[in-house]
């Protein structure tokens, strides 16, 4: 924390929230805890949840359209929290009117459209970041300063999993009768399944800790029958349950990845293996606990495995304003949510 943030002089940002469900909860939430951060304004069609979301979090604007907000203008900064499928509709108007941007993952629904925002923002010369939360996690930056470093030598071969166990117990909500679920596992109401759920968060988390991009793919995707006719009401339980990757990145190294919401015993855990010529890491986040293990020399030689001291990290809300207010770098940003959109269109084309 600078001396100006900690004696109340930090550069003021208006924030305006796009989208007024579940997540968008969380987004302002955040935000209003950071000093001279004001929410001067939400943006959604419906009503009643637009007027509901504005008196709860105490927010004095409201719009019901993008273009109404817009004319109105009295923002720096928006924090786009709308479905999938209008990231893309919902971000270009206000990139195109210089406006700083953070939107929720994925950037896009097809990377035709996450190259064409990726291009957009640097044209504008904005703040662009994408809500990838689990970059929250000090584990991962520390693991990923480490194979900076050299710390494991060259990288060989990984394996990653994001691990759900909604679709086997009722800990987050009974899937099979509440709509928040449901749409999730339905091609018709804009779901594309763990893969576009969950699977962008394992790939960049993996990834991002290896430094390296993905340079081919094998990929596949599996829908479990889990009713009558795999229909449940107006839903066609149709998008992929779980989901397997066999990948080849460019620094030479090959491993796996998966992800599945029939993990019995995970709510919502991650884990990364990666093993070099010098040594191998351990990075998990299980049960909201970072931990980070490494196997490094001389343990080598008795295959010794040691836990690694993290530090805390700012969140990508944080990191967001500060890139706004010139106090750090924006990161990650469209043209990584970009090359995310890559991957999982090619993971995709395997169903």
């Amino acid at each position: 924390m600078t001396d100006a943030v900690a004696k109340g002089s930090a550069k003021p940002v208006r924030l305006l929230i796009v989208g007024t469900g579940g997540m968008a909860r969380h987004h302002v939430e955040s935000f209003q805890a950071i000093e001279g951060v004001h929410v001067v304004g939400g943006v959604d069609p419906r009503e009643g949840p637009r007027a509901a979301f504005l008196e709860t979090h105490n927010i004095p604007n409201g719009f019901a359209s993008i273009e109404e907000a817009i004319a109105w203008g009295e923002f720096d900064a928006v924090s786009n929290v709308t479905p999938d499928q209008v990231h893309y509709s919902t971000t270009m108007p206000f990139l195109a009117k210089g406006v700083h941007v953070l939107c929720e993952k994925p950037l896009a629904t097809s990377h035709a459209q996450a190259e064409e925002m990726a291009a957009a923002a640097k044209a504008a010369g904005v703040v662009n970041m994408v809500n990838l939360s689990y970059r929250n996690v000090p584990a991962l930056q520390k693991a990923a300063k480490m194979v900076a470093e050299g710390a494991i030598g060259t990288v060989r071969h990984f394996e990653a999993s994001y691990l759900q166990s909604w679709l086997t117990q009722p800990a987050w909500g009974d899937w099979k009768t509440e709509s928040q679920w449901l749409w999730r596992l339905s091609k018709k109401h804009g779901s594309k399944g763990v893969l576009g759920d969950v699977g962008i968060h394992i790939i960049d988390y993996a990834t991002f800790i290896i430094g390296s991009n993905v340079k081919d793919i094998n990929c596949r995707l599996v829908t479990f029958d889990k009713a009558p006719g795999g229909v449940i009401g107006d839903y066609t339980l149709d998008a992929n349950d779980s989901v397997v990757m066999h990948l080849g990145l460019d620094n030479g190294s090959i491993g796996t990845i998966s992800a599945t919401r029939f993990a019995t015993g995970h709510l919502n855990d991650l884990r990364l293996r990666v093993y070099g010529d010098k040594g191998g890491l351990e990075v998990l986040f299980e049960r909201q606990v970072s931990q980070l293990r490494a196997c490094l020399e001389p343990n080598m030689m008795t295959a010794t495995w040691e836990e690694i001291p993290t530090e805390p990290v700012r969140t990508v809300y944080q990191r967001f304003i500060d890139a706004i207010r010139g106090e750090g770098v924006a990161e990650p940003d469209f043209a990584r949510g970009a090359e995310l959109q890559r991957v999982l269109d090619a993971a995709e084309a395997f169903e």
